[in-house]
């Protein structure tokens, strides 16, 4: 959350002549429910069944597309293996816990994960969430460090690196 991985992927999709696909967009798109009502009202195992099954149907029908995932898709079931196995453009977006604060404080209100944390708590909890997931995370082909990078010279960046 906050990395830029749908900004990125917009702008790297839009130099590529790709389509760009969000996959919480996808999955509220399908189900006909925002991400968060899907949460509240069938619950996270639900969410989580879905994703994997929405996630699958996109790596297995689509072309030539930039996908941009939630930030706990690729740490719940099979679904790294799943991205791993269909591409080795995987890239891990990584953003110090100081950035992800700068960028994320402004629009707490539209997070629902952060919205009730209180600021001086907002560390502590991204801290743990990268701590926890850093496992997946890290098995991405490809970690940019992104805090001292334009937007514009992330997309050029991963341009070089596509295979």
């Amino acid at each position: 959350m906050g990395s830029g991985k749908s900004t990125i992927g917009k702008l790297l999709a839009g130099n590529l002549d790709y389509g760009f696909i969000d996959l919480d967009d996808y999955i509220a798109s399908s189900e006909k429910m925002e991400i968060s009502d899907i949460f509240e009202s069938k619950g996270e195992l639900y969410f989580r069944k879905k994703e994997f099954e929405y996630l699958n149907e996109i790596l297995n029908t689509k072309d030539n597309f930039v996908l941009s995932t939630g930030g706990g898709t690729p740490c719940y079931g099979e679904n790294m293996n799943a991205i791993l196995k269909a591409t080795s453009n995987v890239f891990y977006l990584k953003v110090s816990i100081a950035g992800l604060i700068n960028r994320l404080i402004s629009e707490k209100e539209h997070r629902p994960l952060i919205s009730n944390i209180p600021n001086e708590k907002l560390p502590e909890f991204i801290g743990k969430h990268l701590f926890e997931r850093g496992y997946f995370y890290s098995q991405a082909n490809h970690s940019l460090v992104c805090d001292e990078n334009s937007k514009e010279e992330l997309v050029l960046k991963i341009e070089s690196l596509l295979v």
